[in-house]
């Protein structure tokens, strides 16, 4: 006697029904797999997760800077902000080259404040993370892009690393998608 002869003591409303839940549970089954298998099929390559950049502030400091209002980024990046660079990233901006994958920069923003004449760092806005992996992040020109709020490894701020940020770093395509240069 098969599963589908035992069912025969069910009605035929019965019988669809858990025809019905059992396809239900090979969709759930398929979408699992889907999700562990090939997770920028299901979700889209802007969806992969930057690393949060622990021990950052321990790697090359390439830049420091303040924008002020009347700035063209004001709006976006207003205050006081340094670039760090990780290893890879200080090769390719010291020889001026691509960068090869596995170079992380770091951008990490305060507001700024005013005390006795010196402008000096205020609360941490935000850190931004630009990751070089061109398997993982292809579909925005090999490079990975998150905003973590007030430096938090949980507050992820882009939903979407193509419009949020690529549009703007396509202006700097002949520099491999980095506005950084490094100062000697």
């Amino acid at each position: 006697m098969t599963f589908l002869d035992a069912l025969g003591a069910f009605g035929a409303e019965d019988v669809a029904k858990m025809r019905n839940i059992k396809k239900l549970v090979y969709c759930v089954v398929a979408l699992l797999a889907a999700s562990i298998l090939a997770p920028d099929f299901l979700f889209g390559q802007s969806q992969l997760p930057v690393a949060y950049p622990d021990g950052y502030r321990g790697w090359e400091r390439v830049k420091s800077m303040v924008i002020l209002e009347g700035h063209e980024h004001f709006e976006a990046f207003g205050g006081f902000h340094h670039i760090y660079a990780n290893e890879q990233a200080v090769v390719a901006l010291k020889d001026q080259v691509a960068f090869a994958d596995g170079a992380v920069l770091v951008f990490e923003l305060f507001e700024t404040i005013t005390v006795n004449n010196a402008i000096v760092e205020g609360q941490r806005l935000v850190i931004g993370v630009m990751e070089k992996d061109s398997e993982r992040f292809s579909a925005s020109e090999n490079w990975g892009f998150e905003d973590f709020k007030e430096a938090n490894p949980r507050l992820r701020m882009v939903t979407d690393m193509r419009e949020q940020c690529l549009s703007c770093h396509a202006t700097q395509k002949a520099n491999d998608f980095v506005y950084t240069t490094y100062h000697r």
